[in-house]
C-alpha cells in the first residue's frame, strides 16, 4: 500500500521558516515528477511546486517564488519544501504528491496523495 506522509507543519510568524518533509512509502518515486499543493480555508486547492524525477528541474507557483524551494531525496523515497519568509497567506493545509501523469507540471494530475500536514502563519 502506497503512502505519503507529510510532517513538519506548525506554527510560525510572519517571516519566520518552516521546512515540510513527505516520506513515501509502498513503492519508489524516484523516476516520478513530485510536488506540493495546498489548500487554503476557503479556497480551492492549488500548485504550490513540483520537482522532476532527477531533481534538475523544478516549478513552483508565482506567489512563493523566491521564497519556497523544493528537493527531493531518491534514496530515502523523501520530498522537502522549504519555506521562508513566511506571510499570512501561506497558512494553508499542504499536501505532498506524487507521481504526476500528465504533461503539465503545474497540474494536479497525480497519482497518490497525502493527507496534509497544516501550516499557519501569523501576522
Amino acid at each position: 500500500q502506497v503512502q505519503l506522509v507529510e510532517s513538519g507543519g506548525g506554527l510560525a510568524q510572519a517571516g519566520g521558516s518552516l521546512r515540510l518533509s513527505c516520506a513515501a512509502s509502498g513503492r519508489t518515486f524516484n523516476s516520478s515528477t513530485m510536488g506540493w499543493f495546498r489548500r487554503a480555508p476557503g479556497k480551492e486547492r492549488e500548485f504550490v511546486a513540483a520537482i522532476s524525477w532527477s531533481g534538475a528541474s523544478t516549478y513552483d507557483q508565482d506567489s512563493v517564488k523566491g521564497r519556497f524551494t523544493i528537493s527531493r531525496d531518491n534514496a530515502k523515497n523523501t520530498v522537502s519544501l522549504q519555506m521562508t519568509s513566511l506571510k499570512p497567506e501561506d497558512t494553508a493545509v499542504y499536501y505532498c504528491a506524487a507521481e504526476l501523469r500528465s504533461w503539465n507540471p503545474r497540474g494536479d494530475a497525480y497519482a497518490y496523495w497525502g493527507q496534509g500536514t497544516q501550516v499557519t502563519v501569523s501576522s
